[in-house]
């Protein structure tokens, strides 16, 4: 029984990943799998992009207070990293 509760009492410590991390992480998951995907611009590719737009939207309202200066400017280089990260891999050399 005390190992029992030492596993639920370690387990929290584990979550402390802050939701911004978690939503650049996000970010860059579902880019990278769409831009391996061997395809033209479709409306798949636009879809996916625009429901990613609405989730960053609705996790940033809904975690406003973690988004400091150095986070959103964090946020801003990566999404400038992914806007690179496009051009290079739709531009690469088959």
């Amino acid at each position: 029984m005390e190992k029992r509760r030492e596993l639920f009492t370690r387990r929290p410590r584990h979550n402390k990943t802050p939701k911004y991390v978690l939503l650049i992480i996000a970010n860059y998951v579902v880019c990278c799998a769409l831009f391996t995907l061997d395809l033209k611009l479709n409306w798949f590719f636009f879809l996916t992009i625009a429901l990613l737009a609405v989730y960053n939207y609705f996790n940033i309202r809904r975690n406003i207070e973690e988004y400091t200066r150095p986070v959103v400017i964090a946020y801003g280089v990566s999404l400038a990293g992914l806007i690179l990260f496009f051009f290079l891999a739709q531009y690469q050399p088959s």
